[in-house]
Formats: C-alpha cells, sequence, structure tokens
C-alpha cells in the first residue's frame, strides 16, 4: 500500500502563490507517476499536473506558465507551486500516484487540501 499526505493548502488573494507537498510512504518501489488533481464546486475532477520519476511532466492548459510541478525522488515528495492563482483556481487539490500515466487518476489518492482564492 501507498499513503499519500498532502499539506500546503490555505487562502490566498488572487495573484499570490501558494505550495502544495505530497509525501508517499509505503510500497514506493511501485510508484512512477506523481501528480495533482482538483475538483472545484459543480465541475468534474481536472488533472492539474503530472510527473513521472524522470522528470518529465505536463500541465493542464489552465495552469501553463504559472503551476510548476516537481519532484524529490530522495524523500519520495511532489511539489506544486503555484504563483498568479486566479478565483477559478480554488478547488480541493488531491495528490495521486501510480505506475502508469495520471489521465485516468493514479492508483493511489491522498485525502485532499482546500485551495481557495479570493478575489
Amino acid at each position: 500500500q501507498v499513503q499519500l499526505v498532502e499539506s500546503g493548502g490555505g487562502l490566498v488573494q488572487a495573484g499570490g502563490s501558494l505550495r502544495l507537498s505530497c509525501a508517499a510512504s509505503g510500497s514506493i518501489f511501485s510508484i512512477n507517476s506523481m501528480g495533482w488533481y482538483r475538483r472545484a464546486p459543480g465541475k468534474q475532477r481536472e488533472l492539474v499536473a503530472a510527473i513521472t520519476r524522470g522528470g518529465n511532466s505536463n500541465y493542464a492548459d489552465s495552469v501553463k506558465g504559472r503551476f510548476t510541478i516537481s519532484r524529490d525522488n530522495a524523500k519520495n515528495t511532489v511539489y506544486l507551486q503555484m504563483n498568479s492563482l486566479k478565483p477559478e483556481d480554488t478547488a480541493v487539490y488531491y495528490c495521486t500516484a501510480g505506475m502508469y500515466g495520471l489521465e485516468y487518476g493514479g492508483d493511489h489518492w491522498g485525502q485532499g487540501t482546500q485551495v481557495t482564492v479570493s478575489s
């Protein structure tokens, strides 16, 4: 089993920044991809960003140029640096991880962390 523990959410004004962290523990050998999904009220779940163990990353069009995903394999931790935040970025952000790509979600999920951007 893999456990994912997120931290770093909160309330920020539009234009501000936040950094989310997600630490993985347990059967780490089963993880290649790590990333972040978000779900806003009344909207479908959206893949925000993902990164492989080798460092290949991809982003949702809505966050390109504003968000940066990174990973510390030694610490089994993935980060999401969110800059120039907008009210539409308000959502619960979930860390996910899996052996393969995350287009349909990973095998493991964190509990979620709330990000609220005020206008």
